[in-house]
């Protein structure tokens, strides 16, 4: 595997300087919807906790998703009263599709959210984004599944919080613990590149971010929290976990089709300079002897299936070779995409052609043992048969894994398939090319600008009740911040609408 950057990877990891005081370091972005009780509070709190304990600048950006009643009006007064505390206003609901919609057009490179109601303690969000300021780690979450930490709810959520994440542990091989606490953050130069990837505009967009960010050979930090659960949550249950179940289909069959260009999020070995001169370094040799046993041991019987099939009809030598034949297709097409992880239809005769010659080789090992035993005896009985190819087979196997790891399949490691190198280049300049499991281009990042954003505010039309639809091209969102305060600027920045058949009226999220 090749450790140098090369194209459509990610640069490697750096700490971000201490910069200007007044450029935000941090972005915590807070998703509503109708929460008129509890905004007020949440933000107070956060603001003050931020403002005594973080060292960098940071901001809190409100994103209201279509609330009807009068957050709105809330969201619009902390806006005017707190400097750090800016409002946005989308007209569709879904917190997916506010995280990106806000985190796309945000300056600052530590992107964060949380749920309004903190039931995560704040004590943890320094060592939550601390990681990705080191340069660490690309994304962060918090856990409320690991073992040190505390948390506070009834056997319900517990139960079906542990069973979603056994799903996920079960179906999409998961290694982190907790896929929808609302308390993460993300790299804006990550955030970049994967969010165009990540589908979802609901509950399940943490999930299936996280999952293809972990496919991707990204590291996810995990912090473990103190939680005490929200007895007037209004997140519907049921409707959530079927739209969860739905995702990880979805997701499970992306990654099963290869469709997915995670490619573009691999990292370089390190951020040394001498790391770009390696060029060679064998990794992922754990998980390809597992993945190759596993892919050996049933192709196997596969193999022995057929023979005995073949057998019925034609001789050992003709049943023999047809078999392997059959069942070194399909090991070379299971080996390329699940041990060597090879995605898509590249190379893919050529792959085949090569395991053919590595067929060949095996077939003259088992033929050859064949040819053997009928030297040896007149008419061997068929279960002496199937105990020399068994032998046979696994000397086969040993020489197939080194010739598939050295010749077919060379420099294939944890983060997908090698790519030739070139010099490394900001992930913001890399387009994603090719048109399978893309974002729709109205959910693509957005051009930044060196401020932060805000949306103009009119309280009488929330008091009146009668929104005016307006376009989100047509709107100018512009902020100033006072002098000496946490802020960047001024600015403007047009926002890219959001597709309209995406509302979901059945959807009270």
């Amino acid at each position: 595997m090749r450790t140098d950057s090369s194209p459509g990877t990610l640069p490697a990891r750096e700490h971000l300087p201490a910069g200007d005081a007044g450029t935000p370091v941090l972005d915590v972005v807070i998703p509503v919807y109708n929460e008129e009780k509890d905004l007020q509070p949440c933000v107070r709190r956060l603001h003050e906790h931020l403002t005594r304990t973080f060292p960098y600048a940071f901001r809190i950006t409100i994103a209201d998703n279509a609330s009807t009643d009068t957050t709105p009006l809330v969201a619009a007064r902390l806006e005017a009263e707190i400097p750090e505390v800016t409002n946005f206003r989308l007209e569709q609901k879904g917190r997916g599709r506010a995280l990106r919609t806000v985190w796309s057009a945000s300056e600052a490179p530590i992107l964060a959210y949380m749920d309004v109601d903190l039931s995560t303690d704040l004590n943890a969000l320094l060592p939550l984004v601390a990681p990705l300021i080191s340069g660490h780690s690309d994304l962060a979450i918090g856990s409320r599944l690991a073992r040190t930490s505390r948390v506070v709810r009834g056997p319900k959520r517990e139960f079906i919080s542990r069973a979603y994440n056994l799903i996920l542990r079960g179906s999409l091989q998961a290694r982190f613990s907790d896929a929808q606490c609302g308390f993460k953050a993300i790299r804006r130069d990550v955030a970049q590149v994967l969010l165009p990837l990540v589908q979802d505009t609901g509950w399940f967009f943490d999930t299936e971010m996280l999952v293809l960010a972990e496919r991707a050979g990204l590291r996810i930090h995990e912090v473990p929290v103190d939680w005490v659960d929200d007895p007037d949550s209004t997140v519907h249950i049921v409707k959530t976990a079927t739209d969860d179940l739905k995702g990880v289909w979805r997701v499970g069959r992306a990654l099963a089709t290869g469709s997915l260009p995670l490619d573009r999020l691999t990292r370089p070995f390190g951020d040394d300079p001498r790391d770009r001169e390696l060029t060679d370094v064998p990794t992922g040799l754990a998980r390809q002897l597992v993945g190759f046993c596993v892919v050996g041991v049933l192709s196997t019987l596969f193999y022995l299936l057929l023979y005995s099939v073949f057998r019925q009809f034609a001789g050992s030598q003709l049943a023999n070779a047809l078999a392997l034949l059959v069942s070194a297709v399909a090991n070379t097409a299971a080996n390329r995409r699940l041990t060597f992880g090879v995605r898509g239809r590249g190379g893919a005769v050529r792959h085949q052609a090569q395991g053919l010659v590595v067929f060949g080789i095996g077939l003259a090992l088992t033929s050859g043992s064949l040819a053997a035993l009928g030297a040896a005896t007149d008419s061997p009985a068929h279960s002496t048969e199937l105990a020399v190819l068994i032998a046979a087979n696994l000397a086969a196997t040993v020489l197939r894994f080194l010739l598939f790891r050295a010749w077919v399949f060379p420099g294939r490691g944890e983060a997908g398939p090698a790519v030739p190198a070139a010099p490394s280049t900001a992930a913001a300049a890399h387009a994603p090319a090719g048109p399978a499991y893309r974002t729709p281009d109205p959910y693509a990042p957005l051009p930044h600008r060196p401020v932060p954003y805000q949306q103009t505010y009119q309280p009488q039309t929330y008091q009146q009740q009668a929104y005016e639809p307006q376009s989100y091209e047509e709107r100018t969102h512009q902020r100033s911040y006072e002098s000496g305060g946490r802020g960047a600027g001024d600015a403007t920045m047009r926002l890219q609408p959001v597709r309209p058949h995406d509302t979901d009226p059945e959807d009270a999220r």
